[in-house]
């Protein structure tokens, strides 16, 4: 049997009170005492070119034994995000490895860890982590399992925070393939680099969250009013809270808030978002301890994807298909009005609005906040 993972419950890392010149030079001297860069994308045939002046790490924090340091925030024609230095040791006494990865933010405002891209003339896409398979009309569909790719809940704020120091975040496009390992156009799977740490926790029956079975589900189709969520993976809005920070967002309206909410069995952890108008959860994670070399947890937590939908998603007419294709990740009937930011996404509270556990929280922690 592999081995048992940890649960541990912290408050949200701190990034550290350090000048950028001073995480440098400490970046520095762990390269000086044996440190190895290993990195997948077209730079690790010279990892050291990442360490010029426009990726070289700025800040740096740390959670359960593994170290992050982070380059000045960067964006691209799809999304805003970070070179990314995850250090990690194989074995206690082991020379520290440093990983290169891209973090960035997702439309539900999670910063998420980039696991391999696709870039050619008909595709320009971000892994979005491990992948399930499901039937419909006896067609086999392949398709990612976002949640996968969540950072830590510990470490969102202080993502948010590096994102909202620069005066003006740079255009960068060549980042990502620098970093990441390429895939061809019909590869969603990730590579073995990110589904090997998963595959090895799952071995030992302890580890899985509920027996590996989902903690929620609607019991009937379609309608959110039906969800159940199995005893004690309840979020405990009395003494569960463990976080609130604010942010902003331009495609959600103004002022932000984001809640840290344990389960009560503390197991889990869920981050809500509550806007001037908008309420979701923006994803749902477990509280054990191990990270994979991309900086995610490996252990999942097993939810029906509704209950995790933005407050805005995909909904619109893809016209680059022959014939014209409807394109939405919102249950059908219950899409609001187009977003005026991205015409390519609608309003979903209009099945968020009747999902008993945001109704709870509206009542029980933004009633009057």
């Amino acid at each position: 049997m592999s081995h048992s993972i940890e649960s541990g419950i912290v408050e949200s890392v701190r990034v550290w009170d350090r000048t950028p010149r001073q995480v440098g030079s400490h970046f520095d001297a762990l390269l000086a005492d044996g440190a190895r860069i290993v990195v997948a994308g077209t730079a690790q045939r010279n990892p050291r070119r990442l360490l010029l002046r426009e990726y070289r790490p700025r800040y740096a924090f740390e959670l359960f034994d593994t170290l992050f340091f982070m380059a000045e925030a960067r964006q691209n024609v799809d999304i805003r995000f970070f070179v990314a230095y995850v250090g990690q040791r194989p074995k206690p006494q082991s020379a520290l490895r440093i990983y290169p990865r891209i973090f960035y933010k997702d439309v539900s405002l999670v910063w998420r860890s980039a696991s391999h891209f696709i870039h050619s003339d008909g595709e320009n896409w971000i892994g979005k982590g491990d992948v399930k398979t499901r039937f419909e009309n006896d067609e086999e569909i392949e398709e990612s399992c976002e949640e996968t790719s969540d950072l830590p809940l510990e470490i969102q704020t202080a993502l948010e925070t590096l994102n909202r120091k620069p005066r003006k975040v740079r255009t960068d496009e060549k980042a990502v393939a620098l970093v990441l390992k390429r895939a061809p156009d019909w590869r969603i799977e990730p590579y073995r680099d990110f589904t090997e740490p998963r595959r090895l926790a799952r071995e030992n029956p302890r580890n899985l969250i509920n027996r590996g079975r989902s903690i929620a589900r609607f019991r009937r189709k379609n309608d959110p009013s039906s969800l159940t969520i199995t005893r004690g993976f309840e979020p405990d809005f009395a003494k569960g809270v463990i976080e609130r920070a604010e942010s902003s967002s331009s495609l959600y309206g103004g002022g932000l808030v984001r809640v840290r909410i344990l389960s009560r069995n503390r197991k889990v952890q869920y981050l809500f978002f509550g806007g001037p108008r908008l309420v979701w959860i923006g994803s749902c994670q477990a509280t054990t301890t191990e990270l994979s070399s991309f900086g995610v947890r490996t252990v999942d937590v097993e939810t029906d994807d509704d209950l995790l939908i933005p407050g805005y998603e995909y909904h619109f007419l893809d016209d680059s298909e022959d014939p014209p294709v409807f394109v939405s990740q919102i249950p059908e009937g219950y899409a609001g009005a187009p977003s005026a930011v991205d015409s390519y996404r609608a309003d979903a509270s209009p099945w968020l609005d009747k999902i008993p556990v945001i109704r709870e929280f509206r009542r029980k922690v933004l009633s009057g906040k």
